[in-house]
């Protein structure tokens, strides 16, 4: 991350002075396409902090409004999951990332898109999980739909980007 002109903070520091692996402990991301492993479910969130326990999973995973469809899934947490996530929807694999955010708990969070796979319901729910993990952090939140960042204290409007 090397800015044209100034510079780039991260809790005082400047990003471009910070190893890789320091900058990505510190921000999570949640793309518009999500990708999963090959792996249980439970193993694929906690990707987002290999040190929770399963209780810690779980919640993360109620938060995103993704425990429902998992504990209807085969054997729940314990499923393994097809490469990619092909056997989920685009919602679902979005929550899963929304969860695995949640619990890694960064103090910089992007949001690219993050909620576009998802129904009106579904947005409106998972919100509200979101709105609570960005509390005290700063976030960078992309998104084609005003209702989405409406409450955000800055809005940069890109056009033709």
């Amino acid at each position: 991350m090397t800015p044209k002109n100034g510079r780039i903070l991260l809790n005082g520091k400047d990003a471009a002075a910070l190893k890789h692996s320091d900058l990505v402990r510190h921000v999570s991301v949640v793309f518009q396409e999500v990708y999963l492993f090959q792996d249980t479910m439970m193993n694929n969130i906690r990707m987002g902090n290999q040190s929770t326990t399963d209780e810690q999973v779980i919640e993360a995973a109620k938060k995103a409004h993704c425990h429902e469809f998992i504990e209807k899934l085969p054997q729940g947490y314990q499923t393994v999951i097809s490469e990619g996530g092909a056997s989920l929807s685009g919602g679902e694999r979005q929550r899963v990332a929304i969860a695995r955010a949640i619990l890694k708990d960064s103090p910089i969070i992007l949001l690219d898109e993050a909620l576009s796979s998802l129904d009106a319901e579904n947005a409106v729910a998972i919100q509200k999980g979101i709105e609570e993990m960005i509390k005290g952090k700063t976030v960078f939140l992309v998104s084609h739909t005003l209702s989405y960042i409406q409450n955000s204290d800055q809005i940069l409007v890109l056009s033709d980007g």
